[in-house]
């Protein structure tokens, strides 16, 4: 775990931004945690050495107000992907979908590992345990001060090393 946690946080704050696009469908259904996914363009721009696993920071949708948010990069085991994904979930709520508008999120911190589960019900506990642990990490002041820096640049600025 601790190798895994270095190597996340070597490649954090990481900046993204990409158009929203219809994911598996399961978020907001199965999960009742509704996600905004990446297109594979956008998760194959990921560096490839930065650990699958469950990960917090900051979101916008368009010009919109900055959210905290939790995210999953990788295959999730409980589903069987056979491709990658980026899923975020906003810590708001949204009165309506918001596909192909731009997401610009800046991952801030690392809370766990990619990790199967044996039923639904264990996966819906975790995935409430890792919003909760988003929200008191984006609550302190090395977090806070990454909030807005990245969501007010020009649209086609480039911020990752």
């Amino acid at each position: 775990m601790r190798g895994r946690c270095a190597a996340a946080m070597r490649h954090l704050p990481y900046f993204c931004r990409g158009e929203v696009v219809k994911g598996f469908g399961r978020g907001s259904r199965e999960l009742g945690v509704p996600t905004a996914n990446f297109s594979e363009q956008v998760v194959e721009s990921f560096p490839s050495d930065i650990p699958t696993g469950i990960y917090y920071g900051w979101a916008s949708v368009g010009n919109g107000d900055v959210h905290k948010m939790v995210l999953s990069i990788g295959w999730n085991p409980f589903y069987k992907n056979i491709k990658k994904s980026v899923e975020t979930h906003i810590i708001n709520t949204f009165k309506e979908d918001f596909y192909g508008e731009i997401l610009s999120i800046v991952i801030t911190g690392y809370i766990r590992s990619e990790k199967n589960f044996n039923s639904l019900e264990t996966l819906i506990s975790a995935i409430q345990e890792d919003i909760e642990e988003a929200k008191r990490q984006l609550d302190s002041p090395e977090h806070l001060k990454l909030k807005d820096n990245f969501f007010h640049l020009p649209e086609g600025k480039i911020v990752n090393h």
